[in-house]
């Protein structure tokens, strides 16, 4: 037999000649006396499994939500050890209170898991992120359509384009990131002139460094350095800009007065970018081809001469266009994800730094699936 102190929450329990388990609780089962309680629960939950319990709540005093939530508890701990358990003179208001509570309560318990629970912890864990993955995906794929339908609005009345706003973003996209993508496709550029230049010298090939610097550079490289930059650069301002205005309620603000968001934050954004991004591609394809055509000159002796006239003969003009045309796709996927999870930023500052890296993730993920799309389609094509 257990006992307890005099008004506080006391139980008792003893097993009778049949095997029952019969539970008597009394005193006053309130906040101040439950930890007493909880521990003799816990012993009781422990120490028996798979028996009838009868359980005597006639003589409790006051019982307040939090002593109720203590018996829903381990009421439920004892259903899940497969006890049986019949509740024996609780007060009317007692269960009015057990049924309001009981909507709220899941009815799991805090027993240690089993071995089988230890091994599928971590596909449960891979579900719920495949589960929270594909969530966010459809919820992206949204916010494109939305998106795209207010564009052809837009578009059905150009006097909504917000002109001014498209060349404010040019300006940040683009003409304040040249100094980055100048010093980025540079070191690109020497770079892999420096590795070709190592290879092909063993073989005597020194003037096929411009076929290697011209291609890689203008269909590959170049696109998807100075995407990869931006989408560092611009995208995460994109994000970081519009969750400001999430949280100082500049969005919500908008909406009541009947304006877009889409129309005030996103479009311009869009469409600066994808005009922005070829010519910054093209910008990079010079300083890149610069900066080979620098090393070939030091390391292998090649002359700035016979480095252009063989860059004429071996570039084909298709090289340059494929990696133009990469730029606007690349741009609108940046500000697409750049715009998105600004809107996804909730009403505090840490989510900024949070939504913030999370664009920056995204945007140079997608961009690097998509060129690979491209590399795979236009070698099916033969281009």
């Amino acid at each position: 037999m257990q006992s307890g102190s005099s008004q506080q929450g006391q139980l008792h329990w003893h097993q009778d000649a049949a095997g029952v388990l019969r539970f008597k609780s009394s005193g006053n089962w309130t906040k101040e006396g439950l930890l007493e309680l909880s521990g003799k629960l816990r012993k009781c939950c422990r120490e028996h499994r798979d028996i009838s319990i009868q359980w005597d709540m006639s003589e409790i005093g006051e019982l307040d939500s939090a002593g109720m939530v203590l018996f829903i508890h381990y009421y439920d701990r004892l259903i899940a050890a497969n006890c049986s358990i019949e509740l024996l003179g609780m007060k009317d208001d007692h269960r009015k209170m057990y049924e309001l509570l009981r909507r709220y309560t899941s009815g799991e318990t805090n027993e240690k898991p089993g071995l089988t629970l230890h091994l599928l912890k971590p596909f449960q864990a891979i579900g719920r992120a495949s589960v929270d993955i594909v969530k966010d995906a459809a919820s992206f794929l949204a916010f494109i359509g939305e998106s795209f339908v207010s564009l052809l609005q837009s578009l059905r009345h150009p006097g909504t384009i917000r002109f001014a706003a498209i060349v404010k973003n040019i300006e940040n996209a683009g003409v304040r990131a040249m100094p980055i993508i100048a010093l980025t496709s540079f070191l690109i550029g020497v770079v892999i002139a420096y590795q070709g230049a190592v290879q092909l010298e063993k073989f005597g090939a020194n003037i096929f460094i411009v076929e290697m610097i011209g291609i890689s550079i203008t269909r590959e490289l170049a696109p998807l350095i100075t995407a990869i930059v931006v989408a560092g650069r611009t995208g995460s301002s994109f994000t970081a800009q519009i969750g400001v205005m999430k949280i100082t309620e500049e969005i919500d603000a908008m909406r009541t007065m009947g304006f877009d968001p889409h129309c005030f934050l996103v479009h311009p954004r869009i469409i600066a970018l994808m005009i922005v991004l070829p010519l910054l591609i093209f910008f990079a394809d010079l300083i890149g081809i610069a900066a080979g055509m620098l090393i070939a000159n030091i390391h292998l002796h090649l002359s700035y001469a016979e480095f252009i006239n063989r860059l004429q003969d071996v570039l084909e003009i298709k090289h340059v266009w494929i990696g133009l045309i990469k730029g606007p796709f690349f741009a609108c996927l940046i500000a697409m994800v750049g715009c998105y999870r600004g809107f996804q930023v909730s009403k505090n500052t840490e989510s900024i730094g949070q939504y913030t890296t999370i664009s920056v993730v995204n945007a140079i993920f997608l961009v690097i699936a998509c060129d690979a799309l491209f590399s795979v389609l236009l070698t099916e094509l033969g281009i």
